[in-house]
């Protein structure tokens, strides 16, 4: 889908330039302003993630995710309308505007999911938030050829279909309720909770949630919501930022994207005909999706650290060895043919393990008052990463090659080791459960305090 806009956009670009100013652009300023038009949405995501912390807050879950999603509205409008009013600079506010909707919408969906499932479906449901991104990019690389809408004329409107999931979420979410963890913690609606649980999980039996909500109520009785501040210098939630920071928000230096980029250079030098190459991006598209949803199935089975730590562990050894057969691909006809296939091995582990866990997991870590802060700092990283990959990558390759693929092997590693010996599982586990257990590594040199530590210490400085 991308590659068919840059083609349309560009040259909407130039014409709009020589009705302006009678002269066409230069083709180097207006790659520059393609560039801009992509590097934007990371800003807005960006922009989105700081809100994160306060929207849902200050207006609860839903309100938040109704406001989002008319934000996502407006910017589709800006896409049809561009061509018509001849402005280049439309199509850049949409794309700021698409990814504020991202930056924020991602976060507060998953909140909002996290605080209304129950514990033995909760990977399941946060993980739905990579099930529909997965989609997304198959539905985009699908819509995006040019027997469909990758066309002059429906350019425009193939920018603003983003629009259409806004439209349905925003009605549907009409009739939901708000999340009944938001309702009776900060907003201290004990009847508005029990109604939203019942609603939601079709239940009547609801003592053990509604024990566990007050037990976390009590421990924060009294407190205000935690601030970016308080989650990066707090040691009760040290162990719980670190695994936030290294596994989970920066998935973007795992190398998946790099993966993407090399992909289509060795499509090439295996023969496949340029035309072709969109079908095979959808190929990969539809890899990332089948492994994602495979994924849901199984986080609430095989848990969340296992998948993560081993899945991150065989993509650092499945890129080495791709390392080595990239660097001897001129020896042999087949071996082209085999990095097809280690490529294809990545992004089945990327998608089983790494891809689903780092969403699911951050809506495990943190309590009530210290989750939408915790979002922020999750969604600078994720958001400005990507930003710092997109814009560097290019000459990366430049100055290794295919080494340096090497660069997002030792980050797997890392992160790999991270989560086997660091890391509790949370699979199955209560908020009050989970924030005991990290307090083992949060306090664990002081092994006194730890016997007398409960639920207060996540809360209280």
């Amino acid at each position: 889908m991308e590659q068919t806009s840059k083609r349309h956009v560009q040259s909407f670009v130039n014409h709009t330039w020589m009705l302006r100013y009678g002269a066409p652009l230069d083709d180097s300023t207006n790659q520059l302003i393609w560039s801009f038009i992509v590097a934007v949405l990371s800003l807005g995501a960006w922009a989105g993630a700081i809100h994160s912390g306060s929207l849902p807050v200050r207006y609860g879950r839903k309100k938040a995710l109704l406001i989002n999603n008319v934000v996502a509205i407006v910017a589709a409008l800006l896409m049809v309308f561009s061509r018509m009013a001849r402005s280049f600079e439309m199509i850049l506010l949409g794309r700021f505007l698409y990814g504020y909707n991202v930056g924020l919408g991602l976060s507060v969906h998953l909140m909002y999911l996290g605080e209304s499932s129950p514990k033995k479906l909760r990977g399941f449901m946060t993980l739905t938030s990579s099930i529909f991104i997965g989609f997304g990019k198959v539905m985009g690389q699908i819509i995006g050829i040019k027997e469909i809408m990758g066309t002059e004329e429906m350019w425009p409107y193939l920018l603003a279909v983003s629009g259409i999931p806004a439209i349905l979420q925003f009605v549907l979410l009409l009739f939901f309720p708000e999340a009944p963890r938001y309702l009776y913690i900060d907003k201290g609606d004990t009847e508005g909770s029990q109604k939203a649980l019942q609603w939601l999980w079709q239940e009547d039996n609801l003592k053990l949630e509604l024990d566990d909500m007050q037990k976390e109520r009590q421990s924060t009785q009294g407190e205000k919501a935690k601030t970016v501040k308080d989650v990066l210098t707090s040691r009760c939630v040290r162990w719980q930022l670190l695994t936030l920071a290294i596994p989970c928000a920066g998935v973007q230096f795992c190398g998946i994207n790099a993966l993407y980029f090399y992909a289509f250079d060795i499509f090439r030098e295996s023969g496949v005909p340029e035309d072709q190459m969109h079908y095979l991006a959808i190929g990969i598209g539809a890899t990332e999706l089948i492994t994602i949803t495979l994924c849901s199935f199984l986080i609430d089975r095989a848990g969340r650290k296992k998948l993560m730590g081993y899945g991150y562990l065989l993509m650092g050894v499945t890129m080495c060895v791709l390392t080595v057969m990239l660097s001897i691909k001129d020896l042999n006809s087949w071996i082209p043919y085999v990095n097809i296939g280690l490529i294809f091995c990545v992004i089945c582990i990327y998608g089983l393990g790494p891809s689903g866990v780092s969403m699911a997991l951050p809506a495990d870590l943190f309590l009530q008052a210290w989750r939408p802060s915790a979002f922020v700092i999750s969604g600078t990283i994720n958001w400005l990463g990507m930003f710092l990959v997109g814009m560097l990558f290019g000459y990366v390759v430049e100055g290794l090659g295919q080494f340096c693929f090497l660069i997002f092997v030792a980050y797997s590693i890392f992160s790999s080791a991270f989560m086997l010996y660091f890391v509790p599982e949370t699979k199955g586990k209560t908020m009050v459960e989970i924030m005991e257990d990290f307090n083992k590594l949060n306090y664990k040199n002081r092994a006194a305090d730890v016997e007398k530590t409960d639920v207060a210490l996540a809360t209280k400085l």
